[in-house]
């Protein structure tokens, strides 16, 4: 049987919907590579969501298409957001794709992959509705940390987000689905179970008319194997005092919470179509931090939106330095088609943008360094996920940090711990806002 290899861009929530793919494609006998470079057929699993991404995505499927015209690969499936999004001008735009399908066509990828095989050229848009909210997989990151996705899509209608565009209408996922993925991942080794959605707070609103999210947290604690549960794409708008209390009384759910804000004055978030203003996010953040003990908190901001003024820009940077985010990322504003933020006036210059984002993080980069030295002499549970040739230290993550996205802890340790196990270290110094310690 041929072989197929996956590139999988953007989001946690596309890397799912990648190892669905993988799965069938499996079972239909495919064998799985690695390298897609090396397999018969590469599928570029695309993301959409602002220009770098699509950026990137546009990059692979023209380096593929070299190593194509080389006779090293036979063909190029494009599926994901940008597939979705874009869909006549791929074909049109990018004759190296052999296969352009959106994602409602996700369950038909053998299908799609077996004709591309014959020469075909197969073009499949079904309603994004039909993309599966659940599945096999072949899990491409360890199996001791997993997403598990509860939602597909998006009602929030943020003026900049082409999401619901691309994704659709909001759909939760059946609990009982959850709950049975859940408990399987963790009979296959899984500690970490990392709960996302586009926007996870809404979990149930639409299936169950009722927010659901603090009682599948609680049936997700009696998981047998599972030590960890984070919490990522949390929107303020739904944090309500239930849900606060459910992360503080659940012992596996740890204390971090992403939390995308995007800005902090009334008139731009006003524009943004987002909720609050810098009182009432302040006081929201004030009742996080009380009823949630050693809470880390996490958010996204944008710099640079239409509009934006330097007075506007000012009181973000003040807002950023008042709250002290243990963990932040910035985003200079990008001017996406067919959302009403782009029909904006008063757009402002990419260099300008760049600048502010970047003044943003060099700000941020400072709290979290004195965040980090502020933790010496703690002593934290870290989960072990390698070892550092460089440094000559084992490293891993500790309840503050989100794989790829937030930082590291390194430690020297007598015995040798193996990947996925939980070891307690600690913290002796902070580098460039990693954390370094002695495992006890």
């Amino acid at each position: 049987m041929a072989s197929v290899g996956m590139i999988s861009l953007g989001c946690e929530k596309n890397r799912v919907d990648a190892e669905m793919m993988m799965a069938r494609l499996q079972k239909a006998g495919y064998e799985l590579v690695d390298d897609a470079s090396c397999a018969d057929v590469a599928i570029v699993n695309t993301c959409g969501f602002i220009e770098a991404a699509k950026k990137e995505s546009i990059g692979e499927i023209l380096e593929l298409g070299k190593q194509k015209a080389a006779g090293q690969i036979k063909a190029i499936v494009v599926t994901g957001c940008m597939a979705e999004r874009y869909q006549q001008e791929i074909r049109k735009e990018l004759p190296e794709a052999d296969a352009v399908c959106g994602i409602g066509a996700d369950a038909d990828i053998v299908e799609v992959v077996d004709r591309t095989l014959r020469g075909e050229h197969p073009e499949l848009f079904p309603e994004k509705t039909l993309l599966p909210l659940c599945g096999e997989r072949v899990h491409s990151t360890p199996l001791y940390s997993s997403y598990i996705k509860i939602a597909e899509g998006c009602d929030n209608r943020c003026s900049y987000c082409a999401i619901p565009l691309i994704r659709g209408p909001y759909r939760s996922r059946p609990m009982e689905s959850i709950l049975e993925e859940a408990k399987a991942l963790a009979e296959s080794g899984t500690k970490e179970l990392i709960v996302i959605a586009q926007d996870t707070t809404r979990y149930g609103r639409d299936l169950y008319k009722k927010w659901m999210l603090p009682e599948l947290l609680h049936k997700l604690g009696t998981v047998d194997g599972v030590e960890w549960i984070r919490l990522l794409y949390c929107y303020p708008d739904f944090m309500t005092e239930e849900l606060m209390d459910t992360i503080a009384q659940e012992p596996k759910i740890v204390k971090y919470v992403d939390l995308p804000l995007q800005h902090c004055s009334g008139p731009v978030l006003r524009a943004m179509r987002r909720f609050g203003d810098r009182e009432t996010l302040t006081a929201l953040i004030g009742k996080m931090r009380e009823r949630i003990p050693g809470l880390v908190l996490r958010t996204t901001v944008i710099a640079g939106f239409p509009g934006e003024t330097e007075e506007d820009f000012a009181e973000l940077c003040d807002f950023i330095k008042e709250i002290r985010f243990e963990r932040l990322g910035c985003f200079a504003y990008s001017q996406e088609e067919d959302t009403p933020a782009a029909e904006m006036e008063n757009q402002i210059e990419e260099d300008e943008k760049r600048r502010r984002a970047g003044r943003v993080m060099e700000t941020q980069m400072g709290i979290m360094q004195d965040w980090g030295e502020a933790q010496v002499g703690r002593v934290f549970d870290v989960l072990t996920e390698g070892f550092d040739e460089e440094t000559q230290c084992w490293f891993g993550r500790s309840y503050a940090d989100a794989p790829e996205i937030d930082g590291r802890v390194y430690f020297t340790a007598a015995d040798v711990p193996a990947p996925g196990q939980f070891v307690r270290v600690r913290i002796t110094a902070c580098m460039d806002c990693d954390l370094m310690g002695e495992a006890e």
